[in-house]
């Protein structure tokens, strides 16, 4: 069997498993749906325009990360304990996760590859205005940086400071400047 196309010994496992209860027939395909189709930083910029926009909705945002979120119909796996922090001109707060890639993937998709990476997850802790610069972000020696670290209890989210110069812009359009390294707290918009 270990000749066996991945395709074909996947399927021998989803049998497997399906046989034992362990899951339903469908649940493999609908997770791959999920991932494909839901999952993404769409998802989260959609969150942040709202924040925006809606001082009572960023409010609920800063104090329950998860209610908020789902309050526009966004959860899944990986987003059950999400913490929402946010930028100001004071501080900047980026996101790691120092064990392994811990991330909110309801509201981010699936993660980059330099945030699995061993040299971001170490470095970005004990240097991260250096890091932050290597990656396009320099972030002012007056404005503070906060770490927080993702585990698999918890997942953040971090609200971009807004730009300026949008004040007449829809959540829509606003929806559409936010990009995910600024919802990782790796660039400014």
């Amino acid at each position: 069997m270990s000749d066996a196309p991945i395709e074909q010994r996947l399927a021998v496992l989803q049998d497997a498993l399906t046989e034992k209860g362990h899951f339903h027939e469908n649940s493999v395909g609908g997770a791959n749906d999920w991932f494909e189709h839901e999952a993404s930083p769409m998802s989260g910029a959609k969150v942040v325009a709202r924040a925006w926009t809606d001082p009572a909705y960023r409010e609920r945002l800063l104090a329950d990360g998860t209610a908020a979120i789902a309050e526009l119909g966004i959860s899944g796996p990986e987003g059950a304990h999400m913490v929402v922090v946010e930028n100001t001109p004071e501080v900047h707060n980026v996101i790691v996760c120092t064990l392994c890639s811990c991330y909110p993937w309801p509201v981010l998709g699936a993660p980059p590859n330099w945030y699995k990476d061993a040299a971001y997850r170490s470095r970005v802790v004990r240097e991260p205005r250096v890091v932050l610069r290597e990656m396009g972000c320099a972030v002012p020696d007056a404005v503070g940086i906060r770490v927080w670290d993702s585990s698999a209890e918890v997942r953040y989210l971090v609200i971009p400071e807004r730009p300026v110069g949008t004040e007449d812009l829809s959540e829509e359009k606003l929806a559409g400047l936010v990009t995910r390294d600024a919802m990782i707290g790796v660039a400014r918009l």
